[in-house]
């Protein structure tokens, strides 16, 4: 008799030694990668960098603003917000701001030290992966402190203006973009539209200004002529790389590269444009002079009107929100003779003033058809029979200016009270410039003899400066 046959061998179980949840966790997270659009990550990367120039514009603008003497020093703030933010943002910053918190007012921790921020789409811009948006979004958060920073232009020390920059973006910057962009934050659930920083960046600063200059006080012989911009050109070339930036600033906060993206930039260089014309026809009217500081003054104040409403108006409500700005932000810059305040470089009447005209503005001439151009679809402003958006507006501004205002005051107050982080320079300081005493180093190095050099014959001599257009030897050039 035989012997029964051998059962056939069980074949392996591919799934033996798996973690299924993991496994699971794994196609997820897979999937969520070829949701990605590799089209809208490469205008956001771009935008990033868009973003990332309009730093060192701010630095350039406010310089070319100051004495000579201080040029150097403010470019230089505004590089070291850059680094600071950069570190404060990848630490606890991004988290606080974007973090899934269950408040209304402010994140949580989950994603400090960007743990788990990687492929996976964060916050609704669910077509870009989570570490581009940080990165974008920490660009704004790195130019906000930067703005504020110009107030205390001329005597405000650059040590204590480095602790300042983390403290308030942990806590002014960071709780306003929460209640602004963060899906859970108070502003944003009850339809408060702000598409690019309105009230985050411009409000919050233009408050923080105001708030620094009150706490620091005026300027040594303030009001007297000595206080003229030193380097107009350097004010053009600031305006000219915020401008640019401003494209990514504002086309990217679409979190796409849709036709809303494209109207948004459209709708930036228009009021841009109207608001530099407006503002330099508005001083001709009284100087007779086209002056090139006007129009970039008027171009910045249309430029941080058209924020807030950029991804939801149309061409015509940019020439608006251009015009309205020019003359709003012009007139506000009177303000400060008023009330007799030394905001040096009018950082509250352009950012505070321009923010707060862009988010009424935006309530006004807020468009379905705009939104629906990537496909989103939101009630509009008062051109949709929207009125209640008014309120909403309304009440987003007055808080952030509120807050930003009493908070940055509040953290001022105590830090000048704390040995070594005394906020002013000493009046030997502030009569030499910031530059020698706070960085010993100047922005400009002049030449401390001139010599008159015989081109023919190579001879030089000594020349005395008011002797220069005095030339008699006509082989003669001044070095």
């Amino acid at each position: 008799m035989s012997a029964p046959a051998a059962a056939p061998a069980a074949e392996p179980n591919p799934f033996d030694g798996v973690n299924i949840t993991e496994l699971i966790a794994n196609v997820s997270a897979l999937s969520s990668v070829n949701d990605i659009d590799q089209g809208h990550t490469a205008w956001i990367m771009m935008s990033t960098a868009l973003v990332f120039i309009m730093i060192p514009g701010v630095g350039y603008f406010y310089s070319g603003m100051a004495r000579s003497k201080n040029a150097l020093s403010l470019i230089m703030l505004s590089v070291l917000s850059l680094a600071v933010v950069s570190i404060q943002w990848w630490a606890i910053g991004f988290s606080l701001a974007f973090g899934p918190g269950t408040s209304g007012y402010i994140g949580n921790l989950n994603y400090a030290f960007f743990m788990g921020v990687g492929t996976e789409p964060l916050n609704g811009a669910v077509k870009i992966p989570g570490i581009v948006f940080a990165m974008y979004q920490c660009m704004f958060a790195a130019i906000t402190p930067a703005l504020a920073i110009g107030s205390a232009a001329e005597r405000g020390r650059i040590f204590p203006s480095i602790v300042f920059i983390f403290i308030w973006s942990t806590i002014v910057y960071d709780p306003i973009a929460y209640w602004t962009w963060n899906l859970n934050g108070w502003s944003a659930k009850m339809g408060g539209l702000d598409f690019a920083g309105g009230t985050p960046v411009h409000i919050s600063s233009g408050a923080a200004a105001l708030a620094y200059c009150l706490i620091l006080g005026k300027r040594t012989s303030h009001g007297t002529d000595e206080f003229k911009p030193h380097n107009i050109a350097n004010v053009v070339l600031g305006t000219v790389l915020l401008w640019f930036g401003w494209f990514g600033f504002n086309g990217g906060s679409a979190l796409n590269s849709t036709s809303r993206a494209a109207m948004a930039i459209a709708v930036t260089n228009l009021s841009a444009a109207v608001g530099g014309l407006t503002w330099c026809l508005l001083d001709y009217r009284l100087e007779k002079k086209l002056s090139a500081l006007a129009f970039c003054s008027g171009a910045v104040a249309g430029l941080v009107a058209i924020t807030p409403g950029s991804g939801y108006v149309g061409t015509p409500a940019a020439v608006a929100f251009g015009f309205i700005a020019g003359i709003c932000c012009n007139l506000a810059v009177k303000l400060k003779h008023i009330f007799d305040f030394d905001d040096a470089l009018d950082v509250f009447a352009v950012h505070g003033v321009g923010g707060v005209i862009g988010n009424i503005l935006t309530a006004i001439f807020a468009e379905q058809k705009i939104v629906a151009l990537d496909e989103t679809v939101l009630p509009g402003g008062w051109l949709n029979q929207h009125w209640i958006q008014m309120g909403h507006q309304l009440a987003d501004s007055v808080t952030g200016v509120a807050y930003s205002f009493v908070v940055t005051y509040l953290i001022l107050f105590i830090m000048d009270k704390i040995p070594g982080l005394s906020l002013r320079a000493d009046p030997e300081s502030e009569a030499k410039g910031l530059d020698e005493t706070e960085l010993g180093e100047l922005a400009y190095y002049h030449v401390d003899r001139l010599v008159a050099v015989n081109t023919r014959t190579g001879e030089t001599k000594p020349v005395k400066e008011e002797t220069i257009p005095q030339q008699n030897d006509a082989n003669a050039t001044i070095v």
